[in-house]
């Protein structure tokens, strides 16, 4: 470390790697708004806090399998928080959210703007109904960054049209809910489609209509659908779709 440098405390890297999730990886540079307002809240510069992200990306095994590669320098600390991150994906993405609000000088409520009723849902506490609205729009924003907001099958770039959906279900696998790579980027026509099991993505990273749906003889259906079988899917910048996922939605999903 150079003379006069600080060393990065452990809530300064858990901000910097919530905000490597969810920015697009085109965007981790010194002159986003985003990296800009996330230097002042730690008292660091731009630069400083666009090459810790760097730094990351370098940790990052969707980027490495691309053959991307990142600075070169990771510390012991980026290790250990990348680790401690990426293996808990139903605590910290929760706790990092929290974390930017007390930097901010808010509360997590307020950050994401719940309003007041919808805190008071019978049978939950305050803390469950907002530590869901927040995992869930944290997973939406880390998927979409991750797609640079495109759909994976049909190349839509309307973030409005667009679900972060699950490959491996919400309600069958609580401890990868949040884990980006069960997530895909896709247009509420086809995330319907992949949910009712009439599409699935191939563990190459291909789309697959099934039988079913490419026996139709409605125009429309394969002209919206049936066209984009055995295409391959607009791949992520980062966050690959994890390959066993994919080999779940095949066997136990998919219609033969």
């Amino acid at each position: 470390m150079k003379q006069g440098q600080r060393l990065w405390t452990r809530d300064e890297l858990i901000l910097a790697i919530n905000l490597y999730c969810t920015l697009p990886f085109g965007r981790l540079h010194r002159l986003n708004s985003e990296v800009i307002n996330l230097a002042n809240l730690i008292n660091r510069t731009p630069s400083s806090v666009a090459y810790k992200l760097v730094n990351f990306a370098s940790l990052d095994p969707s980027l490495k399998t691309r053959g991307i590669k990142g600075a070169s320098n990771a510390s012991k600390a980026d290790n250990e928080i990348w680790n401690e991150f990426f293996n808990n994906w139903d605590v910290l993405p929760y706790e990092s959210e929290k974390l930017l609000a007390q930097f901010e000088h808010t509360t997590v409520e307020k950050l994401y703007e719940i309003p007041e009723d919808a805190l008071l849902k019978e049978g939950k506490t305050r803390e469950q109904v907002v530590k869901v609205r927040v995992n869930q729009s944290f997973f939406r924003r880390s998927i979409l960054a991750a797609y640079n907001n495109t759909c994976c099958i049909t190349g839509i770039n309307k973030p409005e049209f667009l679900i972060a959906g699950h490959i491996r279900p919400w309600g069958i696998d609580e401890k990868n809910r949040l884990n980006p790579r069960n997530g895909i980027a896709i247009n509420a026509l086809h995330d319907k489609a992949f949910e009712a099991g009439y599409i699935t993505i191939t563990p190459d990273y291909k789309v697959k209509v099934s039988p079913l749906i490419l026996k139709d003889k409605n125009q429309h259906t394969f002209d919206f659908i049936g066209k984009f079988d055995n295409q391959p899917i607009n791949l992520p910048s980062r966050f690959l779709p994890d390959v066993e996922f994919l080999k779940y939605h095949n066997e136990e999903r998919f219609k033969i």
